[in-house]
């Protein structure tokens, strides 16, 4: 990656995250690049008739955005629009809405993740393709929060080191990862044995989300209360908007 002091930066990939009206013509971007993470930009004038930026810096469409300044909230010079994405639609919109929710409340400002970045391009693709939109997010969750430095593990006990068994029970503990479950015996979590604790999951859930493979209904089901806990315990006390959206629709 080049010079984090460098002040300007051409034609560099990019996506909307969120923008919002800054004083009486401009906008506030908050933009997801591919070689610098997230960033924060001014585009004055955006919101003028005749703005070359206006009707182009929108959500969900492949970008080259060129800013410079040094201040967090650098200026917005340029923006060009890449086409080759279809609009999100219906569910799909929602569903997009929420990974960006997602990112602007565990990813860093100027921390670059350029696998994630690919990683949401191919995203927005399988959502504006239709499909099984759960199993999308899934996946999406999953490497999000590899990237923002909270990784699963799916593939051992962390008590023991074995392998994890696909016909046993497991319990994911939080910031550790899963335990093998003995009805036999009584179990004390290391943190106490409280409500996100409890949760217990299938070996075979573990290894098919190892393997990004969501086809069991079990698996699917028993991801989606895995990610649910996991995600609420790494944003702490902030609020997802749009969960409650896809929570309605029996999407989340």
């Amino acid at each position: 990656m080049a010079d984090a002091g460098r002040v300007r930066h051409d034609a560099e990939p990019a996506f909307v995250l969120h923008s919002y009206q800054y004083r009486e013509t401009s906008l506030i971007i908050e933009a997801f690049t591919r070689n610098w993470g997230r960033v924060a930009l001014v585009a004055r004038g955006a919101r003028r008739p005749r703005s070359a930026l206006r009707g182009v810096l929108l959500a969900f469409q492949p970008l080259l955005l060129s800013w410079g300044g040094k201040a967090e909230l650098r200026t917005l010079h340029k923006a060009e629009w890449q086409g080759g994405l279809p609009q999100l639609q219906g569910r799909g919109l929602l569903c997009g809405f929420y990974l960006n929710e997602l990112m602007l409340k565990l990813l860093a400002r100027e921390d670059a993740h350029e696998a994630l970045y690919e990683t949401y391009h191919a995203t927005l693709v399988a959502l504006s393709n239709g499909g099984e939109h759960a199993t999308t997010l899934r996946t999406f969750e999953q490497r999000l929060l590899k990237e923002a430095g909270y990784a699963l593990t799916l593939d051992r006990d962390v008590t023991t080191g074995e392998a994890i068994l696909p016909d046993c029970t497991y319990r994911y503990v939080l910031e550790r990862g899963p335990v093998r479950v003995k009805r036999d015996a009584f179990y004390v979590s290391e943190r106490g044995d409280d409500d996100e604790n409890r949760l217990e999951l299938a070996g075979q859930t573990l290894l098919d989300m190892a393997r990004d493979d969501y086809t069991s209904p079990t698996t699917l089901q028993q991801s989606k209360a895995l990610m649910r806990v996991l995600i609420n315990h790494c944003l702490g006390n902030q609020i997802l908007n749009t969960r409650q959206l896809l929570k309605d629709m029996q999407q989340l």
